[in-house]
């Protein structure tokens, strides 16, 4: 299999294990036990907890598609009202167990489980570090003994790697973090694409200015859909983004990578079939 094509299937794979933390209830709940008031709140305060305790303006920089100011509502204020460490563990222990509850018991403790997890931290734990600050923080983390939790770990520091690359290739693309936005709504088939769940709730006028923007560059037509351009263009972002994500898998041989995938297999189709809820 090519790299490239290694880095697609793997994200359609480990995509379905990473969701539990944003659609199932356990990790909202650990993070609301805390104290954390709100859904973004806890976010804030567990996904930018491997970065250090740096300032709203690193968070923004590192997750690159949030508008101004959406970091600065959270970050640091969370950090005063519970310790980075302590929401970071609880949204890991919400998230293992929300696979841990989807699975069933069977497939959770199943060998298969246990060789993927072991494959996968291989993998999530071999890449080259550098240009990658979010990726970078989690190669700094503990990794867990429990196998679930393992899973979990490993898919998401691979989707933090994968992310960390999608940034690189955005701003190649001279495509700011609205505008990315814009272009998976199309991608999606959503019409108009200022409804999309990440855009709709921007001011108007800020609306306006990047639909706008990317009508002058030929990558949105009046109707606000897709121009050849534009539709060339966001292939290009996922192909380098396919391209970048690569070399986490170099660690694994073809014969390991094809037990990897098939290890996978039933543990994705059992969270898919939930809905990663």
């Amino acid at each position: 299999m090519a790299p490239t094509s290694t880095a697609r299937r793997m994200v359609e794979l480990l995509e379905p294990i990473c969701l539990v933390t944003y659609f199932a209830d356990e990790p909202n709940e650990e993070l609301a036990a805390l104290g954390h008031r709100t859904y973004w709140d806890g976010y804030f305060a567990a996904r930018a907890a491997p970065l250090g305790r740096v300032p709203a303006e690193v968070v923004h920089a590192a997750f690159y598609s949030f508008a101004d100011g959406e970091v600065a509502r959270h970050i640091p204020s969370v950090w005063e009202t519970v310790p980075r460490e302590v929401s970071f563990a609880a949204w890991r222990r919400g998230s293992a167990a929300s696979v841990r509850r989807i699975l069933g018991a069977e497939l959770a403790g199943s060998p298969g489980l246990v060789r993927a997890a072991d494959l996968l931290t291989r993998a999530a734990t071999s890449a080259p570090t550098a240009g990658r600050v979010i990726y970078a923080g989690w190669r700094g983390l503990p990794l867990p003994a429990d196998p679930v939790t393992r899973l979990w770990h490993a898919a998401t520091m691979l989707r933090e790697h994968r992310g960390d690359g999608h940034v690189a290739a955005l701003l190649g693309a001279r495509i700011g973090g609205a505008e990315a936005h814009v272009l998976s709504a199309l991608d999606l088939g959503i019409h108009p694409p200022e409804s999309f769940g990440r855009l709709h709730h921007l001011p108007a006028e800020r609306l306006a200015a990047v639909m706008q923007g990317l009508r002058e560059r030929g990558l949105v037509d009046a109707d606000g859909r897709f121009t050849d351009a534009g539709r060339a263009t966001k292939r290009r972002i996922e192909d380098l983004t396919d391209e970048l994500a690569a070399p986490p898998y170099d660690a694994l041989s073809p014969a390991e990578l094809d037990e990897l995938v098939t290890a996978l297999e039933p543990l994705t189709a059992a969270l898919v079939a939930a809905g990663s809820r």
